[in-house]
Order: C-alpha cells, then structure tokens, then sequence
C-alpha cells in the first residue's frame, strides 16, 4: 500500500523551485557545451593551419614535428579552447540568471 502523505505548501514550493533550478542548470550547462564546441571548432582551424604550414616550410618543424606530434599541438589547443570557453560560459550563465532571480524577489 501506498501512503498518502499529505505534503505542506512549503513542501510543494520548495519541489518546484528545485525543478526550477534543474531546469536552469541544465540550460546553463548545454549553453556552456555548444559555446565551447563552437570555441574548439574555431581553435581547430587557427591551430592546424599554421601547423601545417610550418611543417611544409620550415626545416626545423619538418624534422622534428612528425603527424602524432601536429596532433598533439592541435589537439590540446582545440580542448583547452573548448574548456575555457564552457567554462566562462556557464559562469556567465549562471551569474546572469542569479541575478535575474534575486531581482524577482526583490
């Protein structure tokens, strides 16, 4: 058998204000993944072009930057780009929205 408990206004407000907040940080999250996959698309692209280029012209690069190595430099460019920028964007999302929130109460 079920109970029936009979649940308070407070307990009802305090449920739907947690749904509330949930639902807010999830929004805020997605915003920070498509921010900072846009941000390592772009850092991708500003990365491997002068790799590439480098590796073709200059001899120093040419001898000692084999394709694991041009990887690696792009890479870790493109995930840090897209960590920094999730990051920044989330915080930013989050502080916009506390704000909103505490002028709602006001």
């Amino acid at each position: 058998m079920a109970k029936n408990v009979a649940q308070s206004p407070l307990e009802i407000n305090s449920l739907a204000s947690l749904d509330q907040r949930l639902a807010m940080a999830k929004r805020c999250s997605h915003e920070g993944v498509i921010a900072g996959a846009k941000a390592a698309v772009v850092a991708t692209i500003a990365t491997a072009i002068p790799t590439m280029a480098s590796v073709r012209m200059l001899p120093w690069a040419r001898a000692n930057l084999n394709h694991t190595a041009q990887a690696l430099i792009i890479s870790t460019v493109a995930g840090a780009a897209y960590f920094i920028v999730a990051d920044k964007t989330v915080l930013a999302t989050a502080r916009r929205n506390s704000f909103k929130h505490s002028d709602n109460e006001a």
